[in-house]
């Protein structure tokens, strides 16, 4: 028997194979799952499932499938609108992985996923920890100073590959730099 919390609202979860399962599987509006045979409120069970790189999952067992399924993605499919068809992706608007209620979930393009990672607390405080990091660089600030104005250079002869190579560090990290990811406070 589950506990009822007032406002919860159960669905019941489509996925692929979902129709060969012994038990049926239901979730809430609040981000519980729950197996089931009869109904929910008859004999439910209530499911904690794993954590997938902080996400909440089930790994069910379906023929010709992995099985595992992402809460959150199924709280959205079943309580959260679709603004725009390119809306792709499900954020957690609070930045809590494990935190499934349908009022913090929210569809995104890849774009507003972008920004909004960008806006983490998490994502906040590795940035200043990487800033104020002075120890295993493979650069000095007079070669960041150096790269910059050869890479602002109208004129430049050199291609990132051969900067690359000159200062011994990948193309990726050049990229990085201009877009001001790395070394964003060296001018």
């Amino acid at each position: 028997m589950i506990k009822k919390i007032p406002g919860e609202i159960w669905k019941q979860m489509q996925f692929s194979g979902h129709k060969n399962l012994k038990k049926k599987y239901a979730i809430s509006n609040h981000g519980r799952a729950a197996s089931y045979t009869e109904s929910v409120a008859k004999d439910g069970n209530l499911l904690n499932g794993s954590l997938t790189s902080g996400y909440r999952t089930l790994n069910l067992h379906v023929e010709n499938g992995n099985g595992t399924i992402y809460l959150h993605r199924e709280v959205a499919k079943l309580f959260c609108n679709k603004k725009s068809p390119k809306a792709k992706f499900v954020i957690h608007v609070n930045h809590k992985k494990t935190d499934n209620t349908s009022k913090n979930l929210k569809w995104a393009t890849l774009e507003e996923v972008s920004t909004h990672q960008q806006k983490s607390p998490l994502k906040i405080a590795y940035k200043k920890r990487q800033a104020a990091r002075t120890v295993g660089l493979k650069l000095t600030l007079a070669q960041v100073k150096a790269i910059k104005d050869t890479i602002n250079n109208p004129k430049r002869k050199l291609t990132y590959k051969q900067l690359a190579t000159k200062y011994k560090v990948s193309e990726m990290t050049l990229y990085r730099i201009k877009s001001g990811e790395n070394w964003g406070k060296v001018k």
